[in-house]
């Protein structure tokens, strides 16, 4: 299994896990079971993406066209920021575009998979996935500026994140591409979708 914790360190990494199960309203043990499920599927497409010039170049101008390092700094701004529906901001729609360009076609399934594992509702999940993306984009962001990578390291980058972890879900392989606008196949705001449902229902 790979979690938080195993990618931001001990302390970051629970704290993302408090925090998000603040905002999502769920146990933290579930949250976490839910992110360890969703995790792998998040970085494998990532890491298939960066595995071509063009994708990693995409990556490589994603992470440095947007301030993602910025959100391990305020951690606890991110929920808000996403779903305070009485203030929309830009932020709300990054997450779900953010989710819909790493999985595309793949948001529902790997959504499914992280609710059955962690015994969360899907519109829960979906939540917690939408601030995860962006968490897993600042973590990039830094390391790619602490590390100084390019475009041509960012796959290095990433499949030393990924290690020797096994067993990636099926939306880790089949991962849609990175900022393929022209993705026919892709759900746009299906994950958005689901988590601003399932906030109107809970409220």
């Amino acid at each position: 299994m790979f979690s938080l914790q195993d990618l931001l360190g001990q302390q970051q990494g629970s704290e993302a896990v408090d925090q998000i199960s603040q905002q999502v309203g769920a146990e933290p043990s579930m949250v976490n079971s839910a992110i360890q499920a969703a995790l792998p599927s998040i970085l494998g497409s990532l890491a298939n993406n960066a595995s071509t010039p063009q994708g990693a170049e995409n990556l490589d101008h994603a992470l440095e066209r947007d301030d993602h390092a910025s959100i391990l700094d305020n951690l606890g701004a991110l929920g808000p920021m996403i779903f305070d529906q009485s203030t929309p901001t830009p932020k709300q729609a990054d997450a779900g575009g953010i989710l819909d360009h790493i999985l595309g076609r793949d948001q529902g399934p790997v959504a499914q998979e992280a609710s059955q594992k962690s015994g969360l509702p899907v519109g829960q999940v979906a939540q917690i996935l939408m601030m995860l993306a962006p968490i897993v984009m600042a973590y990039l962001g830094r390391q790619k500026q602490e590390q100084n990578v390019g475009a041509g390291g960012i796959g290095d980058l990433l499949g030393g994140i990924l290690g020797g972890q096994q067993g990636r879900s099926s939306g880790a392989a089949a991962g849609g591409g990175f900022l393929d606008r022209d993705n026919d196949g892709s759900s746009m705001d299906d994950i958005a979708s689901m988590a601003f449902d399932y906030l109107r229902n809970r409220g």
